[in-house]
């Protein structure tokens, strides 16, 4: 099935895919950095608090504007 999104609805979901993007990234190179360092797995629940720390930090309050279903 294909889709043809308004341009309304093509900015929204513009939108939340550079947040998923930016978030993965962030997440994945933060977790290979501390497997490098301290060579243990990241589990979720840190994983969860890290993304809530990277909310908060008053530099991606714009991940508030996004739905965090996807992040």
């Amino acid at each position: 099935m294909r889709v043809y999104p308004t341009a309304e609805q093509a900015a929204v979901l513009n939108r939340t895919f550079g947040c998923v993007r930016l978030v993965w990234n962030r997440v994945l190179a933060w977790r290979q950095a501390r497997y490098r360092a301290e060579g243990v797995a990241t589990s979720y629940a840190q994983t969860d608090r890290y993304l809530t720390e990277l909310k908060r930090d008053g530099d991606h309050d714009f991940l508030y504007e996004v739905s965090s279903v996807p992040l």
